[in-house]
């Protein structure tokens, strides 16, 4: 069931639509497209812990009571926490225990060991949100994300639901596999997965080590065509690229994805299981903007995919890849509903 109805840039849930997922309406002040389209936000996020989670010491950030209900939000690639700024407050103020962790290769989140394999396969960084949620005592989270984060999201979802009480996915259903990557897309799909060949050469390697804040920053612009994001904005989350891993673990996701790098071996378990494309059953919104410019999935291709209470949100006011800070109201209320509901 989908609902696209909007008051100025907010969406409204509909009777029918309530009626049918099973998810209630959360209220939250509008916002409108132009404000969203500004994008000069200054919220600072609070100072980062860290904590040791199996291979990983990673660096997060909390905001709410910690008695509330814990509710994790996952940022991609090339991004950061603070893609999040505005959303954690609002949530917060809901009541809701709000954690933001940098994902492995980004930020102060680091390998422990100089031996450990520099690994970025889906389901490493999925078994990342387990560790993250075990280090921390939590035993149910919703969680919510884009990009990496939204694929690391729906993994969980579908593989430990015990784990993930609901689920905010940008872009729907993300979840792959190396045999699907092999198999060639018209064109004009080809084409906009540019830097995945790009990353597939030595020279793409090299290129994106000299050139990581220029790359990323055209990323950030193709992918979000109509957000005008200040220079400011950027430098915030561009900070989170010196981590000494961060080229290798990205090079090793996309190369991941094209069958050019291989699972470790005490994954490939979990990978069989993800590709067969699991479906996902704990209560889900699926968000998309109108000016998404990364390549993603259409929601009819993803909907059966949800066998649970599931709504599809538009993002419109020319929303682009980066949705939560693009539409930070928006985002909220999505996970909002998620998580009150669940």
């Amino acid at each position: 069931m989908a609902s696209n109805d909007r008051e100025e840039g907010y969406p409204v849930m509909r009777r029918d639509v309530l009626l049918a997922t099973g998810l209630s309406a959360v209220a939250l002040p509008r916002a409108t497209s132009a404000a969203i389209a500004s994008s000069t936000s200054v919220s600072v996020l609070p100072p980062v812990r860290q904590v040791r989670a199996g291979a990983l010491s990673i660096g997060y950030v909390e905001i709410g009571p910690t008695d509330g209900r814990p509710v994790i939000l996952i940022h991609g690639w090339p991004y950061d926490i603070s893609s999040f700024a505005e959303v954690a407050p609002i949530l917060a103020g809901k009541g809701m225990r709000v954690i933001i962790p940098h994902v492995r290769g980004f930020g102060t989140t680091r390998i422990i060991s100089a031996d450990a394999p520099r690994n970025a396969q889906q389901a490493m960084l999925a078994t990342d949100v387990i560790g993250l949620m075990d280090a921390l005592g939590i035993e149910r989270a919703t969680l919510a994300g884009f990009d990496w984060g939204a694929r690391s999201a729906c993994i969980v979802a579908a593989l430990w639901p015990q784990r993930c009480s609901g689920l905010v996915s940008v872009s729907g259903y993300l979840i792959g596999s190396q045999h699907v990557g092999l198999k060639p897309l018209s064109p004009k799909a080809e084409l906009s997965w540019w830097y995945q060949f790009y990353f597939a050469t030595e020279r793409g390697r090299a290129g994106y080590a000299a050139n990581i804040r220029d790359f990323n920053e055209l990323i950030w612009r193709l992918a979000s065509p109509r957000w005008q994001f200040s220079p400011d904005i950027y430098a915030r989350s561009a900070a989170s690229f010196d981590n000494p891993d961060h080229v290798e673990l990205v090079i090793h996701n996309y190369r991941w994805r094209m069958g050019l790098a291989d699972s470790v071996p005490e994954l490939q378990s979990l990978e069989d299981r993800l590709a067969r494309s699991p479906v996902i059953a704990v209560p889900t919104i699926t968000l998309e903007g109108d000016a998404n410019g990364a390549p993603h999935p259409e929601p009819s291709a993803y909907r059966a995919k949800f066998t649970g209470a599931y709504e599809h949100r538009l993002m419109r006011g020319g929303i682009g890849h980066n949705l939560p800070q693009e539409a930070p109201m928006d985002f909220a209320q999505a996970v909002a509903s998620i998580a009150t509901h669940s």
